[in-house]
């Protein structure tokens, strides 16, 4: 990775934990897959846009409804745990 890449993922990262809220490192959970039978969803201010079939990495289980979760491109967000399937 250069060097320009990995000053970015830094400051995409510090973004997240300002928006967020989030305090510590940033840890993955587990990899958990968006249910391909779900409607794909646009996302909003806090929230992950949705593909079917998606791979996502969790980083906190929020609460019942929600689990923050990051993309392979890096993007943050809340996503339902209605539409997410253990790997």
């Amino acid at each position: 990775m250069t060097l320009k890449a990995c000053k970015k993922e830094e400051k995409m990262d510090r973004e997240f934990q300002k928006k967020f809220k989030f305090e510590g490192s940033i840890n993955v959970l587990t990899r958990m897959m968006v249910d391909p039978a779900a409607t794909e969803k646009r996302g909003g201010a806090k929230n992950l846009p949705l593909r079917r079939g998606e791979i996502l990495d969790v980083i906190q289980f929020t609460n019942q409804e929600q689990i923050l979760c990051r993309n392979s491109q890096r993007r943050y967000g809340y996503v339902p745990r209605a539409v997410m399937l253990p790997l």
